[in-house]
């Protein structure tokens, strides 16, 4: 038997326009643009509209409270009679009209139709390839050839034994061949440009490159780099250059150039080339602008080549043309239909958008008077202590909202780019009482190292001791970790000749 009962539940519900919400915080300009790109050619009820003015914001001295010019909210009302439609376009009637009658070509049999195709660069293994094919080798030898080049990677490294090559010759493609067969060709491939291709490790790498340039001009330097690459690479790369000194029996002058050599080798080869497979490095595009103008902070919000949206007159015409007709067909009622879904989705995209617009700014904003002083002098040791929930009071948003506003986000300052994130800081208090941001510690720290004697850089131990002599109370462990982010290698790594 069924039991009715009643029960009270607390639930969160998040509505669609939340949710979108959310998702537009989330993204940089670079790809909010492509996002509205992709909503315009889905909805039709979305069109570019007019251009309208960013908004921006004066901070002035002694005032707390940002002036922020109201953003232009009229639509455009104008409808051009080429956009217009009427309801038997949008529907058409019943036609048996074939397809060839509704299409015309206006090419002549006599044209010269030809495409034209982009060629997107060659690409590392193209290259080996292209200089493999100028070799005059047997068959057997250019298949073998070509799958040893197959299995170098983006690097230029062969990271495959000689050994396992053979087998998956015999094995996999059912060539017999002998090892000393596959070096010789590996051989021959190592001669390819660029210079080290093919290596099996990093001693090999740079040894490839130090015979090619002795080959084509033999130097002291270049033929002790030789002698240090074949004999003494352990102790090269340990960088125990005193024992290295001793015995290869070279002056400090000479280990300075041979050393100074090796270092301008290129680890990597196959990097260098040209590879459709490999994505540059990713540009950076701000999505604040931060100026300063007869001594105020000017900060507006980076639209780049984002455009302004607004509903299509057109549709909303064609809505109301249906409305107003008494009909029950089922295919009118279909098309309102449509047409109404496309319009509350078009009018939540917009709505999104300027709020996620509003959200950025008053965000930014915050941050710009939180951190006033940094913003004006460009000096980073005036960063304050600085954290999510910092910001979130300011605002009156969630910690949340704080921290998808600030992630993948840039403002270009007139010293700089920062990425919000570097603004978030912890703190700490100094020897004197003082509160001091993180980031100011690891600018203290790296000052130190730069300023080290390269022959004898200072250890963690020693870099604590010096922290403390500069009021800093920091242990050992928070010196390696500060060292680490900052990419500072251990003190016998960063020794130099």
């Amino acid at each position: 038997m069924l039991k009715q009962n009643l029960q009270q539940k607390l639930g969160l519900k998040i509505n669609p326009l939340q949710i979108q919400l959310i998702k537009l915080l989330e993204l940089p300009t670079y790809q909010l643009e492509q996002r509205i790109k992709e909503e315009l050619e889905s909805n039709p009820l979305l069109e570019e509209g007019e251009e309208r003015p960013d908004p921006e914001v004066d901070f002035k001295d002694g005032s707390d409270e940002p002036e922020m010019n109201e953003m232009e909210n009229e639509e455009d009302d104008r409808v051009r009679e080429e956009d217009e439609f009427s309801l038997e376009d949008y529907m058409g009637d019943d036609d048996d009209t074939p397809d060839y009658k509704l299409s015309t070509s206006n090419a002549s049999r006599d044209d010269d139709e030809r495409e034209f195709v982009l060629s997107g660069g060659e690409s590392f293994r193209e290259n080996l390839l292209r200089q493999l094919g100028v070799k005059s080798l047997p068959e057997m030898d250019r298949k073998v050839a070509e799958y040893i080049i197959g299995n170098i990677d983006e690097d230029g490294y062969l990271r495959r034994d000689v050994e396992s090559i053979v087998d998956d010759l015999a094995f996999g493609v059912g060539l017999e061949i002998s090892e000393e067969e596959v070096l010789a060709l590996l051989r021959m491939i190592q001669g390819f440009d660029p210079a080290g291709v093919g290596a099996r490790d990093l001693r090999e790498c740079l040894l490839l490159q130090v015979r090619r340039r002795i080959s084509e001009n033999s130097t002291p330097a270049l033929q002790n780099a030789k002698m240090i690459l074949e004999s003494y690479f352990d102790e090269f790369s340990k960088k125990h250059y005193e024992k290295l000194s001793k015995r290869a029996k070279l002056s400090d002058e000479e280990l300075k150039e041979a050393v100074d050599v090796i270092l301008k080798l290129n680890p990597k080869p196959g990097g260098g080339a040209s590879d459709s497979s490999v994505s540059g490095a990713e540009k950076i595009i701000p999505d604040f602008i931060l100026d300063m103008e007869d001594g105020e902070l000017q900060l507006s919000l980076n639209t780049g080549n984002i455009p302004e949206l607004r509903l299509n007159k057109s549709y909303l015409n064609l809505l109301d043309e249906y409305q107003k007709k008494a009909s029950s067909s089922r295919e009118k009622k279909d098309v309102i239909s449509f047409v109404k879904y496309k319009l509350t989705s078009a009018r939540s995209f917009i709505d999104a958008v300027q709020q996620r617009n509003n959200t950025l700014m008053l965000t930014m904003t915050a941050i710009v008077q939180f951190q006033k002083e940094f913003f004006e002098t460009g000096d980073e040791s005036r960063l304050k202590p600085m954290i999510l929930r910092d910001i979130a009071d300011i605002t009156g948003l969630d910690v949340s909202t704080i921290s998808r506003v600030s992630n993948s986000k840039y403002v270009q300052t007139w010293f700089g780019i920062y990425a919000l994130k570097q603004f978030f800081t912890g703190s700490m208090t100094t020897s004197s009482g003082e509160e001091v941001s993180t980031g100011e510690l690891k600018n203290v720290l790296k000052e130190i190292v730069d300023g080290e004697d390269k022959k004898k850089p200072y250890t963690d131990d020693e870099l604590v001791d010096l922290m403390k002599q500069k009021g800093y109370q920091i242990a050992r462990r928070t010196i390696a970790k500060y060292r680490q982010l900052l990419d500072i290698p251990v003190a016998r790594l960063r020794r130099k000749v």
